[in-house]
């Protein structure tokens, strides 16, 4: 995949515009060969790339006691039991306001991070950046640095160039097997799926998803790069609406560097600009941009320019930050000669985005720390809507579903009311006809009874209550179903 490009002529003549010259619509990609840099920004990235991959390999093996018969995985997200746990944290389906609260919470940090920092995200904790630098530094350790690795692809094909790329490939395969496996350990128990996984045990999905998985890492991590960022990914579109000239960048002061270009020691700095044209900014790019053109929709702001070329200006004896997180604002106003504001956090963008985060967030731990922990939920029958006995009362059958979120069994009071002379029986249990009735619920599950509900016969149709209460907690919950008879 290539960059577009399109030529637009001026008109000449009366005869209207010229048409172009034939062009190829869409150029042949530059191979991108970044150099390894050096300073504070890409020891952060080194940092950020060690602990996230260590969080996504190793988080499924992390163990959380969850009582018997359930897997004890600290998070997992079990479809076979129709759960997601999240440490102490369980959401049921009846639960997936939360999952939609996360992803809004999700959206909104990012929106609050790229109105401080740019993209930051882009640059450090994406995926796609994070398993890219890895493959890079992969490919780093077998074919050498920027020099080495054009010097290795532009030589003949050779048994020191054909073991060189044949490690490299095999090691990137490997990590996507990795990747792969890991992603598919956090939807089943992970030393069962493990397990099984070899001895042809696993689920076919796990061997589906991890080939898929184990594919895209291979090919968007180690061939396509950074045209995943600049062709397929939309995020670079949408965040020019989530930032202003007020937001921190990775910026080049082009009022203090330019004039540019190539200085001896024996000449002065006067009349020109600290850029002395190395371009080592562009060499470290792993998007192949010029920062020095001003603002590009291709700049993950990864800021290795910024260590490269403070590396420079330490050389030739000059300030660092010739390159900097700066914001518009304030490279404007000295190129105007005028001071440059303060930076400011508190804007009003930034502060609406954290009003939002905090509110949600209270909004849904309040409703994690007060949600029910059983659930009474009715269905009616609709054939036969009604059934009427030989003694000339109505009945009516239900199906009644008591769903018990904590780790131990309970025990659970049934009451219906709402019809004067109203009985009802539970199929398999024996009580007083119109009596209170105690059921068991096994723990983390959803058990299922048939109910059958009379009332005397021209009794009006209407409403009837159907209250669960738990006989040790006193917690209850209450559903409404409507009780059918003839017609008057």
């Amino acid at each position: 995949m290539g960059q577009t490009t399109l030529n637009i002529h001026p008109s000449a003549g009366a005869g209207g515009p010229t048409p172009p010259p034939h062009q190829d619509l869409y150029a042949k990609r530059q191979q991108i060969y970044p150099k390894l840099a050096h300073g504070k920004f890409r020891t952060v990235k080194w940092v950020v790339m060690a602990v996230t991959l260590g969080v996504y390999y190793l988080l499924p093996w992390l163990r959380w006691d969850r009582g018997e018969g359930i897997p004890n995985q600290a998070v997992l997200a079990d479809f076979e039991s129709e759960k997601f746990y999240f440490f102490f944290i369980e959401i049921w389906p009846q639960d997936i306001h939360f999952l939609a609260g996360l992803l809004i919470l999700a959206a909104l940090g990012l929106f609050l991070v790229t109105s401080l920092l740019g993209r930051v995200w882009c640059g450090y904790t994406c995926p796609q950046t994070v398993w890219t630098d890895l493959y890079i530094w992969v490919e780093r350790a077998f074919e050498g640095d920027r020099a080495a690795r054009m010097r290795l692809d532009k030589a003949p094909w050779s048994f020191n160039k054909a073991w060189r790329k044949l490690g490299k490939h095999t090691i990137w395969l490997v990590i996507a097997f990795w990747t792969g496996g890991a992603f598919i350990l956090y939807w089943h128990d992970a030393p069962t799926v493990a397990q099984g996984w070899f001895t042809g045990d696993a689920p076919l999905s796990a061997y589906w998803f991890a080939a898929i998985l184990t594919l895209t890492t291979y090919f968007l991590a180690g061939w396509m790069r950074e045209q995943v960022c600049t062709y397929m990914c939309p995020w670079p579109r949408i965040q020019g609406a989530l930032t202003d000239e007020h937001a921190l960048n990775v910026t080049y002061r082009f009022d203090r560097g330019e004039p540019r270009g190539p200085k001896r020691k024996s000449e002065s700095w006067d009349d020109r600009g600290d850029c002395i044209d190395c371009n080592q900014c562009v060499q470290v790019c792993p998007v192949g941009i010029d920062i020095r053109n001003g603002s590009q929709l291709e700049c993950i702001h990864c800021a290795l320019c910024i260590d490269a070329c403070d590396e420079i200006m330490t050389k030739v004896g000059r300030p660092k930050g010739l390159i900097a997180y700066d914001t518009d604002v304030a490279v404007t106003a000295r190129a105007n000669h005028q001071t440059p504001p303060k930076y400011r956090i508190l804007r009003t963008r930034t502060v609406l985005y954290s009003i939002l985060i905090g509110a949600i967030g209270l909004l849904m731990i309040w409703g994690l720390a007060t949600r029910a922990t059983i659930e009474a939920n009715v269905l009616k029958d609709r054939s036969p809507p009604f059934v009427q006995l030989s003694s000339g009362r109505v009945q009516n059958g239900y199906t009644l579903k008591l769903v018990n979120k904590l780790a131990e069994p309970r025990r659970m009071e049934i009451t219906i009311t709402g019809i004067e002379g109203l009985g009802f029986t539970v199929i398999g249990f024996e009580h007083q006809d119109g009596a209170p009735l105690e059921l068991p619920v096994e723990s983390h599950g959803v058990d299922r009874y048939r109910v059958l509900v009379t009332a005397p016969a021209g009794a009006p149709q209407r409403q009837i209550t159907i209250s669960v209460r738990d006989l040790q907690t006193g917690e209850t919950d209450t559903n409404r179903a409507s009780f059918r008879g003839p017609n008057r």
